[in-house]
């Protein structure tokens, strides 16, 4: 077959591009050739480098080729992990079809989409559609997906990064599987950041592929990191604490700037950040705007689409505008407090300096004094091009048994050939027979146990062997709760007059009284009253509180975690050269006079005693999930030889045992604590694996339908699912414990929540290392922090800082002995 730029089409394109003063990079011109000549493929490549148009303009070339005006429908079916990036991305699209002279029509199709727009769109399917993985599964439950599907060319799946590695990643595996299995020629192309495993990640994507590609741009963006020093350095911080002292900073640096992203890690962050800025700042007032999951979606567009013209000079966010967005008058962007991971901090970098040769700033706000060294960690793994990986899933049982049903509702499916198509996934790979058979029993009868209950025998086998829903209610049901998004119940606040402000979280309204209040989307409120989901409200002013999203917690990862250890040990051995570490001089001194500082092959531990008690403080650098679970453990084998009880703290870098009783430890006990011999043993001595696996049961559930979250005008709340997954569960356990989604609870339980992986190798890496066993009766600037996590659970923030503060002054005034 002749190359790309041979063709009709080709030239079509880069004649549209060179009218506007562009010139394809050599990474698109592969896509489009490779594409040209049939592949499938994964590209990757630098933010603001046109990832996008790689693969929209190899389709429209080839469609272009091979036009013969009989083809009408769909073409292209172009998935995206979040609603947010849709609206832009089919802006871009039609403009470009529309400047090319493509008489092609870009739509999108996901929760926000008008019921009167997808009632258009099942009659006459646009050329290009724009969808989530849920809405492309409702697609695949429609008894016309035939008929949608049939001239469809290619699937490209955008930011594959931050699908795989979770359930939403395994729906885009079944989907391409089975319109691979109806449509031999359609091809598949992914789009992503760079992840650190890149060929699992085009393997995931595409398994048993003859033809695929990667293609990686020879173009690198220019990021630089930029920290915002306090003027003095806290010998001993505490989270949260530096961050609002370094709001003058930020205001500068958004006032100097034409537009600003404020990334924060939690809503609830978000929330507070944007109160401090107006407060530093009153004149902002109309100028800056907060974006985060539970506002309205009405008023994100809002703050989307002001972003995008200029109107806007800064948005507090989350994660909720991590992903693709091209907002062009971005030119800064913040990042307050730890990222957690690599690859967060560098795709929130890219948010500014959009176009292809700008430099990305991201300045970095410190909350306490030792994320500074953070901002060095960063600089290291960017520059050795490190980052992390994602690891895909296998075998979950709940989005499969989904999938089946979506299949019998949309048409149906023969159990013969949809098990070869869903062993063609990566996800379904090693499914035995047995599993399978298991699966098509618990959709048809409920498995053993549902057998006599009706509600559980949702698809039917036709006459010919076919598996259908013929139940008008269960198709709907199934429709409305089509997904693996799973969280905590949320609830819409609304105004007594009328009026959607957004969403808060079941757990947190249940500590309110009436009259209290809260803040959210900004906005000063006062509960009023709760009926069924909804939260009646109205505005008021004055101290309130901010809620707090149980969901927005992330762990600090492995890799981040190594570059850390390396700089405490270089800080350790005096070799630094990172001016971060050179700052926090006096801190990393105070830490050497009354503790030390390990190196990569020392693991510190400080055995402190203050007038509040005993402390035992560890630091794996680990991240607070592992943490969690060690200092469980930990607690758990001392608690084995001595009648002491503890209390738990941790952060990403420690954690703490506290007790009133004295704890007897030395270097020989510690070798018995640390060692990794019998480490899962000890592990379900000290968790109750069977209530964790209860909690994640729940999800699993909801999933495969076991258990119905979302039922016509309403939603069951938390409570209630939980009780009623709880029932199933025990049942479960006691009569049917070999259920495959009761071993999957349990295995989600120790691959995700105890990270069982990652805690196995902390442990060998510790008994490889020198334990450097310190007493003090004084807390050191690396256990103060978690100290001061401990605490906020039980204060409010200013009871906290007044208590910190005293604690400080006691800490400093002790006379060095």
């Amino acid at each position: 077959m002749k190359n790309v730029n041979t063709t009709e089409g080709y030239q079509i394109i880069t004649d549209w591009m060179h009218r506007n003063q562009q010139t394809p990079f050599e990474f698109q011109e592969r896509t489009w050739n490779y594409y040209h000549k049939g592949y499938s493929g994964l590209v990757i490549a630098p933010t603001g480098f046109g990832k996008t148009f790689s693969v929209f303009l190899a389709a429209a070339i080839d469609f272009m080729n091979r036009y013969d005006g009989t083809k009408t429908g769909l073409k292209l079916i172009w998935v995206t992990p979040i609603r947010s990036l849709a609206k832009d991305l089919a802006r871009a699209m039609q403009h470009a079809a529309d400047e090319i002279g493509l008489d092609w029509q870009v739509e999108v199709r996901n929760g926000d989409t008008d019921p009167k727009q997808k009632a258009k769109q099942t009659k006459q399917m646009p050329d290009v559609l724009i969808v989530t993985p849920e809405s492309l599964h409702l697609l695949l439950a429609q008894k016309s997906r035939n008929q949608f599907f049939k001239n469809v060319a290619c699937i490209a799946v955008d930011e594959w990064h931050e699908l795989l590695g979770n359930k939403r990643g395994v729906m885009v595996e079944l989907a391409i599987a089975y319109l691979k299995s109806t449509l031999p020629a359609l091809k598949i192309w992914g789009i992503t950041a760079t992840i650190g495993n890149i060929d699992q990640a085009m393997d995931v994507l595409l398994p048993h592929f003859p033809q695929k590609i990667k293609i990686i741009s020879k173009e690198k963006k220019q990021i630089k990191i930029v920290p915002i020093y306090p003027d003095h350095v806290d010998v001993l911080p505490w989270a949260g604490h530096l961050g609002s002292k370094l709001t003058n900073k930020v205001v500068q640096l958004v006032l100097k700037s034409r537009s600003t992203l404020i990334f924060t890690n939690t809503r609830s962050q978000s929330e507070l950040w944007y109160q401090l800025l107006l407060d530093a700042h009153p004149d902002f007032a109309g100028q800056i705007a907060l974006h985060h999951g539970s506002i309205d979606h009405h008023l994100r567009k809002w703050i989307e689409e002001s972003l995008s013209n200029g109107q806007l000079k800064a948005v507090v966010c989350t994660s909720s505008l991590d992903l693709g967005v091209d907002f062009k008058p971005v030119d800064t962007v913040v990042q307050i407090g730890s990222s957690k991971g690599i690859a967060r901090f560098l795709q929130r970098a890219g948010r500014s300096g959009h176009s292809p040769f700008e430099t990305s700033t991201i300045y970095f706000v410190p909350t306490h004094s030792l994320e500074l060294l953070e901002v060095a960690a960063l600089k290291d793994a960017f520059k050795n091009k490190i980052i992390e990986k994602r690891e895909p899933l296998v075998l979950t049982y709940d989005v499969l048994i989904q999938f089946l049903v979506t299949l019998a509702l949309g048409g149906g499916f023969y159990p013969e050939e949809t098990f070869s198509i869903i062993k063609n996934t990566h996800a379904f790979h090693f499914i035995s027979e047995e599993d399978w058979l298991w699966c098509l029993a618990f959709i048809t009868k409920g498995g053993k146990l549902g057998e006599h209950y009706e509600e559980f025998h949702r698809v039917s086998v036709a006459d010919d062997g076919k598996y259908v829903i013929t139940k008008r209610r269960i198709g709907m049901l199934h429709r409305l709760n089509i997904g693996v998004i799973v969280s905590d119940a949320m609830l819409r606040v609304k105004y007594v007059s009328g009026g959607y402000i957004g969403m808060v979280e079941e757990y947190f309204l249940t500590k309110l009284k009436v009259g209290d209040k809260f803040i959210l989307a900004g906005r000063v409120l006062e509960y009023v009253r709760m009926k069924e989901l909804t939260v009646f409200v109205r505005n008021a002013s004055g101290k309130a509180i901010t809620p707090s999203w149980l969901g927005g917690r992330l762990p600090l990862s492995a890799d981040l975690g190594s570059f850390l250890r390396k700089k405490i040990a270089e800080a350790a051995k005096s070799e630094s050269k990172a001016k971060e570490v050179a700052f926090l001089g006096p801190l990393l001194q105070y830490q050497k006079t009354y503790s030390t500082l390990p190196t990569e092959k020392e693991f510190l531990v400080e055995s402190i005693h203050t007038r509040e008690g005993y402390h035992l403080f560890m630091y794996p650098l680990e991240g607070r999930f592992v943490h969690e679970v060690m200092a469980t453990v930990i607690a758990y084998r001392i608690s084995k030889r001595f009648p002491i009880s503890f209390s738990i703290a941790m952060n990403d870098f420690g954690f703490e045992l506290f007790s009133d009783q004295p704890i007897p430890i030395n270097e020989e006990l510690l070798q018995e604590l640390l060692s990794s011999n019998g480490l899962m043993d000890d592990v379900l001595g000290s968790i109750n694996a069977a209530e964790m696996a209860l909690h994640k049961f729940r999800d699993i559930a909801v999933i495969a339908g076991l258990v119905i979250q979302t039922f016509p005008g309403a939603q069951r709340n938390n409570k209630s699912l939980q009780a009623s997954s709880g029932i199933i569960f025990k049942v479960l356990e006691e009569n049917e414990p070999t259920h495959l989604l009761v071993k999957q609870a349990y295995t989600e339980v120790f691959n995700q929540q105890l990270e069982e992986v990652r805690l196995q190798k902390t442990f060998q890496r510790i008994a490889e290392s020198t334990v450097l066993l310190q007493f003090s009766d004084r807390y050191t600037p690396l256990s103060f922090p978690i100290k001061a996590d401990s605490l906020r659970q039980s204060l409010s923030s200013e009871d906290l800082a007044t208590r910190l503060e005293r604690m400080i002054e006691r800490n400093l005034k002790k006379k060095k002995k």
